[in-house]
């Protein structure tokens, strides 16, 4: 039942991640609810989600090649803040792992659900800061150093905050935007994973199966994309993903 709960959670977050997002919210609960301890949990999350990353990179290194430059750069910083969520998350226990899982999972809720808005507003501002020449500056880099953190600690919700990020650093091009978010993903995600896996901190049994489920789930949403209504898709995840977030206050804070 185990292997099944991962298998079919995987497909759904592969799916979900295609059409519209979210996928996380979908395999940490369901590493969780197999036994796996938080912060394995967390690490062999992000181990299950970097195939997608790479995959939807390589699929947008079209509209990435005009950005090239930046991608050296910008992997870099991802590589070494990455590397330092990671260790971050390595060195707190699970007991406070999970006092601080349903703040996380309100912080990437909330991101979700209005990601769209905050992207919007970002853009908005991001135009008249070009004018300052504000690419390639200290605080690009420094935003970028304080998102990898976040998503080496914990990964749900650092795509949308990539999308703001890339915004921010000039870029207008959406399949651009989309592919530079997803290679930054990558990057962090790959870091991370090696740091957990030298740590044994990933459960390489049941990650690889959410991990075939996520791969499995991505490739057949992306053929059946155009036939899916994402906006109530989005609703959905929206909804399981407060009600989820609740479910975590009450069993952490609730009475015992």
């Amino acid at each position: 039942m185990s292997e099944l709960l991962l298998l079919c959670a995987g497909l759904i977050a592969g799916a979900l991640n295609t059409l519209a997002g979210g996928g996380s919210f979908v395999v940490f609960p369901a590493l969780l609810a197999v036994g796996v301890p938080p912060v394995i949990a967390n690490a062999s999350n992000t181990y299950a989600a970097l195939p997608g990353y790479a995959s939807g990179a390589l699929g947008l290194w079209k509209d990435l090649r005009a950005y090239k430059d930046r991608l050296l750069p910008y992997s870099i910083v991802a590589l070494i803040f990455g590397g330092l969520g990671a260790e971050l998350l390595l060195h707190v226990s699970n007991e406070g792992f999970s006092t601080i899982v349903p703040w996380l999972m309100l912080f990437a809720t909330v991101l979700f659900a209005y990601g769209g808005a905050i992207n919007r507003f970002v853009v908005q501002r991001a135009g008249g800061m070009r004018g300052a020449k504000l690419t390639g500056t200290i605080l690009v880099f420094a935003l970028l150093a304080v998102l990898s953190v976040y998503g080496g600690f914990f990964n749900a919700g650092l795509g949308i905050l990539l999308l703001a990020f890339v915004a921010v650093a000039g870029m207008s091009d959406i399949h651009a935007m989309n592919g530079m978010k997803l290679w930054i993903s990558m990057v962090v995600a790959i870091v991370a994973v090696i740091r957990f896996a030298l740590s044994g901190s990933i459960d390489w049994y049941f990650g690889s199966i959410a991990l075939v489920g996520v791969t499995v789930g991505a490739y057949v949403a992306a053929r059946l994309a155009h036939r899916v209504p994402t906006a109530y898709i989005r609703r959905l995840v929206i909804l399981y993903s407060a009600g989820l977030t609740v479910w975590f206050f009450w069993t952490v804070y609730g009475p015992k």
